[in-house]
């Protein structure tokens, strides 16, 4: 398996290298609103942790992630209203996976509602501000 790369974007997001819009953090994980959405209140989950994937991840870091991506998916469903929630993970680019730090995708979900086309478009930063602040309302009355 190819080794982890500390120079990836997430690794450098919990370094404070570059900006995330944050939503929670604990003393293992990081959760922070996805720039590129594909709908409203999709954000991501962390471990702070370094690993590439869940291939090589330890299982305590896993489970952090996990308990922390549930935690955030409740969340999600109040702050927008959703009707269900999709909890993605990609590993290695075969897989699908683009940036090379375990992350999990939490994304609220409408019932008849595609999920938005990634388009590489980034989203407008006050929005996704304002959707941030919607979930750590969420959480705080959790």
């Amino acid at each position: 398996m190819t080794a982890y790369d500390d120079s990836n974007v997430f690794a450098r997001i919990l370094r404070g290298e570059l900006p995330a819009i944050k939503i929670y953090e604990d003393d293992s994980t990081f959760a922070f609103m996805d720039i590129m959405p594909r709908s409203d209140g999709h954000c991501l989950v962390i471990p702070k942790a370094p690993s590439r994937n869940i291939l090589d991840i330890a299982p305590e870091d896993l489970a952090a992630t996990m308990a922390t991506a549930q935690r955030l998916a409740r969340a999600a469903m109040q702050a927008f209203s959703a009707d269900g929630v999709t909890i993605q993970n990609f590993c290695e680019s075969a897989g699908g996976q683009v940036v090379f730090h375990t992350h999990v995708h939490v994304l609220p979900r409408y019932e008849g509602v595609a999920l938005r086309p990634h388009t590489g478009d980034m989203a407008d930063q006050d929005m996704l501000q304002e959707q941030a602040d919607k979930m750590k309302a969420a959480l705080a009355g959790a």
